[in-house]
């Protein structure tokens, strides 16, 4: 009962209040095409990604993301073509996002490439509200189930990026949709999210590199979110390292690239909040399948 309290408290706060309501990533550093529309096809090949994602363990109706990707370049040209599904759960509410990316990439010098890209997004939206322990019955605002409630949305980004570097700014949805009308009697509306993501490459030997990852989340009225990473890659082929959460977790991540075009990782985040006491912590699982040809066909696996 007092895990069912507790959750029921955080979604409200992301119903009424102004939380974030992005999907939250460990392993951003390979999902990127979610949050920066500039990233689709700068891998030159076309890559094909999917995750799940298991939050707060032990505690009943916490998050749960599952997320398929797909991104592109076309022909060899400066266009990229992206397409991505997001399926984001948390207690009564279900939430279907179908997004289409596009990006046009010019040469900054002879390293530097700079990639500018739009998104565009339909949302559906699901609470079932008998999921709920409702204090009070006849309350208004738990009458009536949201059913396929849809809402359109759009967003743009920049990637600045070379082979062993990368910075990236963007905003995946830029209008602030409100999510339940007036029968409903609630004023909640998604926010702006800005990201800010950034990572180098340090090779420190012929069979080692690090890099180190940065991922910085705003919104407003809620606090200041920065992920911080560290992987190292091994013979380019085991990859491992530890993550930070300011103020919200610890994360320790493996991967492995079983063959050129398939690469497997997975998460396990640690609360640091109070929320510790509530769960086990957080898992994240990740698969990205790549197809290449002669022409885009690379020696080494990328590492971002």
């Amino acid at each position: 009962m007092r895990t069912k309290f507790i959750l029921f408290v955080l979604l409200l706060t992301g119903i009424g209040g102004f939380a974030q309501q992005d999907a939250q990533y460990t392993q951003y550093m390979y999902n990127t095409i979610n949050v920066n529309p500039a990233y689709a096809g700068s891998r030159g090949v076309m890559s094909i990604f999917g995750l799940h994602r298991t939050q707060w363990v032990g505690l009943e109706g916490a998050p749960v993301t599952n997320a398929v990707s797909l991104n592109t370049p076309l022909n060899n040209s400066n266009l990229g073509l992206g397409l991505s599904f997001v399926n984001d759960r948390i207690g009564p509410a279900d939430e279907n996002a179908i997004s289409a990316d596009f990006s046009y990439t010019i040469n900054t010098s002879e390293r530097f490439k700079l990639s500018f890209g739009l998104k565009a997004t339909a949302h559906l939206l699901n609470v079932d509200f008998t999921k709920l322990n409702i204090y009070d019955g006849a309350d208004p605002r738990f009458q009536n189930n949201i059913d396929h409630k849809f809402s359109p949305n759009f967003g743009a980004g920049i990637y600045l990026h070379s082979d062993k570097t990368y910075v990236g700014i963007s905003v995946p949805n830029f209008l602030e949709t409100k999510h339940y009308d007036k029968s409903s009697q609630s004023t909640a509306k998604e926010n702006m999210h800005y990201y800010l993501i950034a990572g180098h490459v340090f090779e420190l030997g012929s069979d080692v590199k690090f890099k180190p990852a940065l991922l910085t989340k705003v919104v407003k009225g809620a606090p200041l979110q920065v992920d911080l990473s560290a992987n190292f890659l091994l013979y380019e082929k085991f990859t491992a390292g530890l993550a930070y959460r300011w103020d919200a977790a610890c994360s320790a991540m493996v991967g492995f690239q079983i063959t050129n075009g398939l690469f497997a990782g997975y998460a396990y985040d640690m609360e640091t909040t109070k929320l510790a006491d509530y769960n086990s912590g957080s898992h994240e699982i990740f698969l990205r399948f790549e197809l290449f040809n002669r022409n885009n066909r690379i020696t080494s696996p990328r590492f971002f």
